[in-house]
């Protein structure tokens, strides 16, 4: 372990943007009203997640072509996008499509795996190949090389009045580079860095093996490590870690016992992995940007990144995130080395 942790180079933040089925048109503008919050407070990076037949993001890539339109200098990332819902040539095309529409600021997270509650949801989704479908990391592989340029078909040239191309259009070309992949395990480590992807690490990690104790840090840190081992960039290559941080320092004190409540309802899962994956969940940080630090600078995973995207609670109201955004940006993140553009 470093002797000191390394300062922060990027402060980014993680939402599921929830929403009133009801009217969802006002939680999906509360979502993009933050990530507007998020550039002017100087944040590096805003972050969404993804979530299917749910109250949260289902379309990231879309809402993020809204976002390219209402900022200018924030990174727009997924966080994750479940690869076993899309089909990789046609996400290409709308990944590529909003990295040209933001400027490059598109920072694409995936992972794979069959999607969620397949059983249910198998025969809407793929009717006639349920059972013949690859979610394997072969899944990613094609997404990386038609992001990257590769021919999709061999088929080029003029028919007619029409001109066709060989490989995805628009073409993104610096948007290879900044593909992330959002793994829990040392394998998925392993084949993110020896594909040249980025590292996305959060509050989950896949315990390997049944041991008396576990430390969620030390596990997180031997992924990171084994990533950067296989990576051609080495140490240089990008981590991004996304644990639950909530500073109080501004809170409210009906704010700060909400939030406490919310960290001790979570906390019984993380003393021991849970469900057939062996997940080991990371606690909830609350307390002051002071407690913060000093937890923070404690954990063995943190001390491996100079990349945060520390995720929101699902279930806070609109102005518990500006209050919590803000603690981020103008208390937590200078106490930990960052600094507004610092990133370059």
């Amino acid at each position: 372990m470093p002797s000191t942790p390394r300062p922060l180079r990027r402060l980014g933040f993680l939402t599921i943007g929830l929403f009133d089925g009801a009217d969802p048109g006002r939680g999906h503008e509360s979502t993009l009203e933050i990530i507007e919050l998020g550039e002017r407070l100087g944040f590096d990076s805003a972050w969404v997640r993804h979530r299917h037949l749910q109250y949260g993001i289902s379309s990231p890539v879309a809402v993020l072509a809204a976002a390219s339109q209402r900022t200018s200098r924030i990174e727009l990332g997924t966080a994750v996008i479940p690869l076993g819902w899309e089909n990789p040539l046609r996400l290409a095309e709308d990944l590529a499509t909003v990295d040209v529409l933001s400027g490059g600021r598109l920072n694409p997270g995936v992972s794979v795996g069959p999607p969620m509650h397949y059983e249910q949801v198998k025969e809407a989704l793929y009717p006639d190949t349920a059972d013949a479908e690859d979610f394997s990391y072969e899944r990613v592989r094609r997404l990386l090389d038609l992001v990257r340029g590769k021919p999709a078909t061999d088929f080029s040239g003029v028919e007619g009045f029409e001109v066709f191309a060989d490989v995805v259009q628009p073409h993104s070309p610096g948007l290879g580079r900044r593909l992330w992949y959002g793994g829990g395990s040392l394998g998925s480590a392993r084949w993110a860095g020896e594909h040249g992807m980025n590292f996305l690490t959060s509050s989950v990690v896949r315990a390997a093996e049944p041991q008396d104790t576990y430390d969620f840090g030390e596990i997180q840190r031997a992924h990171i490590r084994e990533f950067r081992a296989h990576h051609p960039d080495g140490e240089a290559a990008r981590v991004s870690q996304g644990l639950v941080v909530i500073p109080t320092d501004s809170a409210t004190p009906e704010q700060r016992a909400k939030y406490e409540a919310y960290a001790a309802q979570r906390l019984p899962r993380t003393t021991s992995p849970q469900g057939p994956a062996r997940l080991l969940f990371a606690p909830d940080l609350v307390g002051t940007s002071a407690e913060l630090v000093e937890r923070l600078h404690a954990h063995a995973g943190f001390r491996e990144v100079d990349e945060v995207a520390f995720a929101l609670p699902f279930t806070f109201e609109h102005e518990d995130y500006v209050q919590i955004l803000t603690d981020m940006a103008t208390r937590l993140g200078p106490a930990l080395g960052w600094r507004p553009g610092a990133a370059g």
